[in-house]
């Protein structure tokens, strides 16, 4: 028998504000996390694009020093997101056994990993921290999550680049309906705002190099965009089984009717230009929940800000609405974050749930001129959304033809 999945906590910390009411607030405000670095690497090391969407809070105005010596900023993130998400949920006194994390990066604890290099070469091995190889290691987000909440069912880590954290989203979901636990922490977190990341993904073209307004450089289906604007930071959400979460008086946020993943095969960085794989999982992941296409009542778009990205993701819902399309609200949430890598999809799904819960759609900042080939209903300020039963799906597509979709339901 298929059990109902539930969203009862949710946490995040982003570029928009140290807490997921705070950012959830700031992008209804229509604000933009993208500022320029001021950090003295920037000129050293001659970068190209000299701005990002940092976390707008600090990990160490949060976390004790201890944790912050011993944890990468992905950790970092992680963690506050995290404990944010399970005291919002109120500390659900769960069985440990029964408890479990499925948590995701796109790239990890390049931080780390870079600077013990530089430590290395120029101090010598000795003065290599022990804590290293802990640190850097992909899985060191989930884990801290899972020491510090003792979830004993398994912690797995989802390394699929931009999809990362929407596959954790779907794994979770796939975890509580086999019976291998009653609560899955999951989310993705991710800190790459390093000199290394924004000279290589500026060197492949995929950054905006909008240096002189960082506010407006993330422009998504905007026929002036020239690509994302780098951010970090992390989110969670605490999914359980319905049965448990009644059983404990839980206040439920949204469903979570499933989701589905696919893999394009075509390019390792470039996206199927038909949208062919990317509808599959859409089609899916509504099939998964029961629904018809006529029953999505908002999506949550990838929309990167990318030339080729934004056009491949339209063709792909398309693909999959048809007409329906026209009548669907679009929210294209990174014009505000940046894109979060591996944790985008867990802030989007967030966004999702809220706008579900709060019965409206965020808007999209930055459209101006909006591409003719790009015909989408996209919201650019707050938009209402209609009472009843409602369905909304979240996209995330990355590096090497991960698709990977959500579907939530209004409760």
């Amino acid at each position: 028998m298929t059990k109902k999945i539930v969203i009862t906590g949710i946490g995040a910390t982003s570029p928009l504000g140290g807490t997921a009411a705070e950012s959830w607030a700031a992008l209804l405000n229509g604000e933009s996390g993208a500022s320029p670095l001021d950090h003295e690497w920037v000129a050293r090391t001659q970068l190209p694009v000299t701005f990002a969407a940092q976390a707008k809070v600090p990990s160490s105005e949060v976390l004790a020093r201890h944790e912050t010596k011993r944890l990468d900023p992905s950790s970092q993130f992680a963690l506050i997101a995290g404990r944010e998400a399970w005291a919002d949920a109120g500390s659900p006194e769960a069985d440990p056994e029964r408890l479990a994390v499925d948590w995701a990066t796109g790239i990890g604890g390049v931080w780390t990993l870079l600077d013990a290099w530089d430590t290395l070469r120029e101090r010598g091995p000795r003065r290599v921290l022990p804590m290293t190889v802990p640190m850097l290691m992909p899985n060191g987000p989930g884990a801290a999550i899972g020491m510090d909440l003792h979830a004993r069912a398994g912690i797995t880590t989802v390394v699929s680049a931009c999809a990362s954290s929407t596959e954790s989203l779907v794994n979770a979901y796939n975890r509580l309906q086999s019976g291998l636990a009653d609560v899955v922490i999951a989310g993705g977190s991710e800190a790459a705002i390093h000199p290394l990341p924004i000279a290589s993904f500026a060197a492949m073209q995929a950054l905006s190099k909008r240096n002189d307004d960082p506010a407006t450089a993330s422009r998504p289906y905007d026929i002036t965009r020239d690509g994302f604007v780098l951010g970090e930071g992390a989110a969670a959400l605490v999914v359980e089984t319905e049965e448990h979460a009644k059983a404990r008086g839980a206040r439920i946020y949204a469903e979570l009717v499933g989701g589905a993943v696919t893999s394009d095969a075509y390019h390792i960085t470039a996206p199927d230009p038909e949208g062919s794989a990317a509808a599959r999982a859409m089609i899916a992941a509504i099939h998964n929940a029961g629904a018809s296409l006529s029953d999505v009542a908002h999506i949550n778009a990838h929309a990167t800000s990318t030339p080729v990205g934004d056009i491949a993701e339209y063709n792909a819902l398309r693909r999959v609405f048809g007409d329906l399309l026209e009548g669907i609200p679009v929210s294209a949430t990174k014009a505000s974050t940046g894109h979060l890598l591996g944790g985008a999809g867990a802030i989007e799904a967030l966004f999702t749930v809220l706008a579900l819960s709060d019965r409206i759609a965020p808007p999209t900042i930055n459209l101006v001129n909006q591409d003719p080939n790009i015909p989408l209903d996209v919201v650019t300020t707050p938009r209402a959304l209609p009472a009843g039963d409602l369905l909304a799906i979240s996209n995330s597509f990355g590096f090497g033809g991960h698709n990977a979709v959500v579907g939530f339901r209004s409760v």
